[in-house]
């Protein structure tokens, strides 16, 4: 027998190497890899870096420039005079000069790179960010071009 015993049968007794494929084999070989490909990816998606929440320049910082306003955090009006800081929720990056949008997040080791569109009360732009992820609570802004450069931020209690 060979290894496609099971996935093929005659189509009439008597034809010899004459098969087709049964409904149920053609079905199993459609679903088997989709399903695999779809655990493979919601398995990436489940070890994604969590980056939601506040992030401060400074860890004993959060206070002076984050308030909650309802059920979410916003920037103080004196934050940058404390320390720099953001809040991720989601998809949406909310800083003290600018509220961006991700379009696209790739991970490759412990960087992060995102692609944001941005928005100020000047003008809108295109952002490429690349975070080092350093712990669940650290982490640091690199800059392209600059490795020595890296901006830390702690992130904060919630």
């Amino acid at each position: 027998m060979d290894k496609l015993d099971g996935i093929f049968r005659s189509r009439r007794a008597g034809q010899g190497s004459r098969t087709t494929p049964t409904t149920g084999a053609i079905i199993r070989a459609a679903v088997i890899p989709l399903a695999l490909a779809l655990w493979l990816v919601s398995g990436s998606a489940a070890n994604a870096v969590d980056l939601s929440g506040a992030w401060a320049s400074a860890p004993g910082a959060c206070a002076q420039i984050f308030q909650k306003k309802g059920a979410s955090l916003a920037l103080t009006s004196r934050a940058n005079v404390s320390g720099a800081g953001f809040v991720i929720d989601g998809n949406n990056i909310r800083g003290k000069v600018a509220n961006c949008k991700i379009k696209t997040r790739k991970e490759e080791g412990d960087l992060v790179r995102l692609i944001a569109n941005c928005a100020s009360d000047m003008m809108l732009s295109d952002v490429e960010l690349t975070l080092k992820v350093i712990d669940n609570n650290k982490i640091a802004r690199v800059f392209a071009g600059m490795p020595e450069m890296e901006t830390p931020y702690y992130r904060c209690p919630r």
